[in-house]
């Protein structure tokens, strides 16, 4: 029964206290004059002149006010301002506060000072408990050097971060942005994007799209994902995740990595790149692919690294792409080391080991140059030791070698060849029914071939000194039917446009 009593007088206490501390008066700190009017207001008091009045840590003053006692609720009136902390004011027109939830609502003239941190509206409420500010129609922040404008918004004062809900708009100097939802931080000036937002430069050259992401207004250092693009004059940049700093021109693009250039109607891939504005080049890699688009058709090229080098207009001069280098077009396709393409003049040039397919044509040399206009292959170029190959059928090969040749061609078709040079052949010389005439070896100075619409060899007329006979495929051995360094690749082809990143 002693240890029963002791147990109540200790518990007891507790909430009681607990309830008091929730329930605190609100109390009459100062008023010129107090007036209380039993008809016309029974359950309040009125004070009027310099009011103060103390509810915890929190002290409101204003011109006149009535405090009902019984419900701690007070309304007060002119020139209200609410001290809330050393950092935290809350000023207005007039406010209606309950001292049981601790809610404020001021109205007219609303404006919260949180250190450099301004807050205007026309109606705001202010819960102490949770510490969270809000308004539902318009509101304005000045912090740093932003202005954020929206129609809803939450500012949480313990985080000093505003929640904005519904045509956000922040201003700053240099850019504007616009949002759906945006998260602000008014210590670090960060602005956190929740919602599909627009982020414009001032002189409207940059310009940013995401829908998720974060941007260091102070800094101009940015991060964002969720189907991002950063727009530069006739280019953007985007992938699953972007990163961005702004003063330096520096772009970086995680998975699925594009930077397209409608200028030159180029596109760049890959699953890591990055963008160097300043210096004037950008790359790509893992999967990295350098697209060339043409009216009907593109060019896909891969290689480990695709690299592209930018003009004094901030447009694609060049393009490198190596190691591993293949292509893949409906009507061309090849594979070398390393390529580069020129904007200036449209051309591809091909270095070490490079192979080139035109239909049923294979051609090598040590280097080889294509030229193309208005996107379609004009001429080619091979550079020492060249050689074509086309096959006649199973195990035949119709060669031509020399030092060098040139390509002519027709409507992206290879129609003409000129071969500058220690020319030699072995050629299957048939009827117009296929009907094999011979085995046609020969030797002169120069040589110009002529091809039919599919690519196939339609005549071979030799200038200069010439050397050569045709040979019944009976008379002549296996081994003279194949000239010196042949190689045929057909098997390292890519067939479609996939098969640019087998090796």
């Amino acid at each position: 029964m002693i240890i029963w009593y002791i147990l109540t007088c200790l518990l007891l206490p507790w909430p009681l206290a607990l309830y008091s501390q929730d329930t605190t008066k609100i109390l009459l700190e100062k008023g010129d004059r107090w007036d209380y009017n039993k008809e016309v207001r029974p359950d309040a008091q009125r004070i009027i002149g310099n009011v103060i009045l103390r509810h915890d840590s929190a002290l409101m003053y204003c011109d006149s006010a009535y405090l009902k006692e019984a419900a701690n609720t007070v309304n007060a009136y002119g020139n209200v301002h609410i001290h809330l902390s050393d950092t935290l004011n809350l000023f207005g027109d007039s406010l209606t506060y309950n001292g049981n939830s601790k809610e404020a609502r001021v109205w007219s003239n609303v404006k919260l000072i949180d250190n450099e941190t301004t807050l205007t509206t026309d109606t705001l409420i202010y819960d102490r408990k949770t510490q969270i500010a809000r308004y539902d129609y318009w509101g304005k922040i000045v912090n740093d050097r932003n202005i954020l404008i929206s129609k809803h918004g939450y500012y949480y004062t313990d985080k000093k971060e505003f929640f904005f809900k519904d045509k956000v708009l922040l201003l700053n100097p240099d850019y504007t942005m616009k949002s759906d939802t945006l998260m602000y931080n008014t210590v670090t000036s960060v602005a956190y994007f929740y919602g599909p937002s627009h982020i414009v430069s001032k002189d409207k050259v940059d310009s940013i799209y995401t829908e998720n992401g974060w941007y260091n207004t102070r800094k101009d250092i940015a991060s964002f994902k969720e189907r991002a693009k950063i727009f530069h004059e006739a280019q953007y940049l985007t992938g699953d995740s972007l990163y961005y700093e702004r003063k330096i021109g520096f772009g970086q693009a995680i998975r699925h990595a594009v930077l397209f250039d409608s200028i030159q109607n180029m596109m760049l891939t890959g699953n890591y790149g990055e963008m160097h504005r300043k210096t004037g080049f950008a790359f790509m890699t893992d999967s990295a692919v350098a697209i060339m688009i043409d009216k009907k058709t593109a060019l896909h090229m891969h290689g480990d690294s695709v690299k592209a080098y930018f003009d004094t207009n901030q447009n694609i001069r060049s393009v490198f792409a190596y190691y591993k280098v293949k292509f893949f077009r409906p009507d061309l396709q090849g594979m070398c080391d390393s390529m580069v393409w020129h904007s200036k003049d449209s051309s591809l040039v091909m270095y070490h080991d490079p192979v080139i397919w035109s239909v049923k044509n294979q051609l090598t040399a040590d280097s080889i140059r294509l030229v193309m206009k208005n996107g379609v292959i004009d001429t080619m170029a091979l550079y020492n030791s060249s050689f074509l190959i086309s096959q006649d059928d199973t195990n035949k090969y119709n060669q031509i070698k020399g030092r060098d040749m040139a390509g002519y061609f027709k409507k992206n078709e290879l129609y003409k060849i000129k071969v500058l040079g220690n020319a030699e052949t072995v050629y299957w010389a048939r009827e117009e029914n296929k009907t094999l005439i011979g085995i046609q070896k020969a030797y002169s100075s120069d040589m110009l071939i002529f091809f039919k619409t599919s690519n196939q060899i339609k005549s071979i007329t030799y200038l200069g000194t010439t050397v050569g006979t045709i040979f019944p495929e009976k008379d002549v051995s296996p081994y003279d039917l194949i000239l010196k360094n042949f190689r045929w690749l057909e098997d390292k082809r890519p067939k479609k446009r996939e098969d640019i990143f087998k090796w």
